[in-house]
């Protein structure tokens, strides 16, 4: 698919797995988090599991000096950067009355400012080049009113989708990649063990599935991905049912 893949949010959860399938299809990496011993570990196990060469880039995207970094890797002449997985980011509990405002400043930088800023640094080579591939890691919570979480990720999926209209006849697709609760580690950061966010058995996702059907539908050339069938009718239904069911749904987990 591509030759060499830099990933957001690589050392763990869904970012981790991203690399595992594509370092499993010959990619190089270029892996992007904070958690610097955590990368080493990612890089070395895929280095020798698959012979792909993985780069660690330590940074906090919310930082100017360390995403000013990762940008100029994307823009790096001489070692160019294939495909773009923006995936970094973290939740906070649904109360915005009650949560801390510079956490939600924060929040809200990570899941739109960070991307809309490497998405930028990207796109210019990539549209030199006529070739490139930009996955921007939403959510289904994106389709329903679910506080500042989905405001965010609403946003992520309108972007893609317009970037996608504008750039894929240049050579250059962007793909919002939306699956619903998936197990990977992101509700125990919030400090919800499993099996205390809330959320029936039948509507979470395995992880590895997750990546698969996304990356399919990436090299579909598809401006959105809504992993597995249930979740894709749950979109659509989003569509036709009343404000207030949706925000009644958009208030399940956390």
């Amino acid at each position: 698919m591509s030759r060499t893949a830099l990933i957001t949010g690589a050392s763990s959860g869904l970012g981790a797995e991203f690399a595992r399938q594509l370092a499993a299809r010959g990619t190089d990496l270029v892996l992007v988090a904070r958690d610097k011993d955590a990368l080493h570990d990612l890089a070395a196990t895929l280095g020798a599991q698959f012979g792909v060469t993985a780069e660690v880039l330590p940074a906090d995207l919310v930082v100017e000096d360390q995403i000013d970094r990762v940008r100029r890797r994307l823009t790096d002449p001489e070692r160019p950067i294939d495909m773009l997985v923006n995936n970094a980011g973290f939740g906070l509990p649904l109360s915005f009355a009650r949560n801390d405002i510079e956490d939600e400043v924060r929040h809200l930088d990570l899941l739109v400012e960070v991307p809309m800023r490497l998405t930028h640094a990207a796109l210019g080579p990539m549209l030199e080049r006529r070739s490139g591939r930009i996955v921007n890691v939403a959510s289904v919570a994106g389709f329903l009113p679910r506080s500042t979480y989905g405001a965010s990720k609403g946003w992520l999926i309108s972007f893609s989708r317009w970037a996608h209209a504008r750039y894929a006849g240049r050579g250059v697709t962007v793909t919002a990649v939306c699956p619903g609760f998936t197990h990977t580690g992101f509700h125990e950061r919030m400090g919800l063990p499993p099996g205390e966010e809330g959320v029936p058995d039948w509507m979470w996702l395995d992880a590895r599935v997750v990546v698969s059907e996304a990356l399919r539908d990436v090299a579909r050339g598809r401006a959105v991905s809504v992993p597995s069938l249930r979740y894709k009718a749950l979109v659509a239904l989003t569509r036709v049912l009343p404000a207030r069911v949706l925000a009644t749904a958009g208030e399940r987990g956390r």
